[in-house]
């Protein structure tokens, strides 16, 4: 990428982020609040494009009808000026007592009586001085707001989960191709394996801890991985992914690296298989996302396993690896073309196997794209 290619792509994206507050200061008039109060997390980077790990010290956004602008500590201040698209920074240093400011900026913003929204995912500890210092204000959640604003992915968001999903199909073609050499690792150590291709093909670290479940493990389906040696025969579900420039990859595949698997495992594989490719065909705009879970649970109930499918069809993928719209039976939520999210029916027998396929997906105007294209066979 050449410096006029990098300055170019830094233009787009701040475009991008002042649109979206715009849009988010529209929604806080319609929703009849004052300000969004955002710690650091994936709405901060969405409406900023400063991102941080949560920790200690106080660092907030507040976006009102009419202004932005960050509290934060000193040592922040250059960071922010490079990596933010809010050019308003009022810091605090170590040894002073951040709410005194906080309590300054309430009054400057004209919010301490107003209806907060604060982020789902604050600390109590900070939520709690924010009650102490605008004790006359009401509360609510920032995803009133930000949920709306998230749930449609434009194409720079879409061209960066394109990305991280071909670097899941790849490394998932590359470790399926294992074959023999899986025999006798144990699942820790494949995961290593899987974390370290991932990254060799250009991914940021993990999405989420990398799950290897082998043999019986795989009828666990929040199991991650453990020191147990993969065998001949073994079904072994493999679920992973990477970000790329924070937006994050998911892909399931249950694969038997060597061996004969189970007498009921093809029938099994087969049932989830077409059961995924049902809840695909359900995609389109203007579908409930709960059509979508029913198509898929019903061709596991008439495969004699719906009772083996015991989680909802999907989640939404975007800043973060779960977020709306849930693909679960009682969500109303109509699709719109943008929409991302996963579709991974599974079927789980209990001390013996588990299968689980999953890929994401984007709404679009006649149906939707699936975003994962490496094998799904066993």
């Amino acid at each position: 990428m050449t410096a006029t290619d990098s300055s170019s792509t830094e233009a787009d994206s701040s475009t991008l982020i002042h649109d979206r507050l715009d849009r988010a200061r529209e929604t806080l008039e319609q929703e009849g609040a004052d300000a969004l109060i955002l710690f650091p997390s994936s709405n901060m980077g969405y409406l900023s494009g400063f991102q941080e790990e949560p920790m200690e010290r106080h660092l907030f956004l507040f976006v009102t009808r009419e202004e932005t602008l960050f509290l934060a500590p000193e040592m922040y201040d250059e960071q922010l000026a490079a990596e933010s698209v809010v050019s308003t920074v009022r810091t605090w240093s170590d040894g002073d007592d951040p709410t005194v400011l906080l309590a300054a900026i309430g009054d400057e913003l004209e919010i301490t009586s107003g209806r907060l929204l604060v982020d789902d995912t604050m600390w109590a500890l900070f939520t709690q001085d924010l009650r102490e210092t605008f004790p006359e204000a009401t509360f609510g959640l920032a995803s009133e707001v930000v949920d709306e604003l998230r749930l449609r992915k434009d194409e720079v968001e879409l061209e960066k989960l394109r990305s991280a999903a071909a670097i899941s199909d790849r490394v998932s073609e590359a470790v399926r191709d294992l074959g023999e050499e899986a025999i006798g690792m144990t699942e820790a150590e494949l995961a290593e394996e899987i974390e370290h291709r991932l990254t060799a093909a250009g991914g940021e670290g993990v999405s989420f801890e990398t799950v290897v479940g082998s043999g019986p493990n795989g009828a666990r389906p929040h199991h991650r991985h453990t020191d147990r040696q993969i065998e001949r025969g073994d079904p072994v579900v493999l679920d992973f992914g990477t970000s790329v420039e924070g937006y994050p990859g998911d892909q399931t595949r249950t694969v038997v690296f060597a061996g004969e698997p189970p007498a009921d495992f093809e029938d099994v594989h087969s049932a989830v298989l077409a059961a995924q490719q049902a809840a695909l065909d359900a995609v389109e705009p203007g579908v409930e996302a709960q059509a979508i879970d029913r198509a898929a649970r019903e061709v596991l109930e008439n495969r004699g396993y719906g009772e083996e499918f015991v989680h909802r069809t999907g989640h939404g993928v975007g800043r973060d690896v779960h977020e709306p719209p849930y693909i679960t039976e009682g969500n109303e939520r109509v699709l719109e073309p943008g929409m991302v999210f996963s579709i991974e029916p599974g079927a789980y027998l209990e001390g013996e196997f588990g299968v689980r396929i999953e890929d994401l997906v984007v709404v679009t105007d006649d149906g939707c794209e699936r975003l994962n294209r490496s094998p799904r066979e066993w």
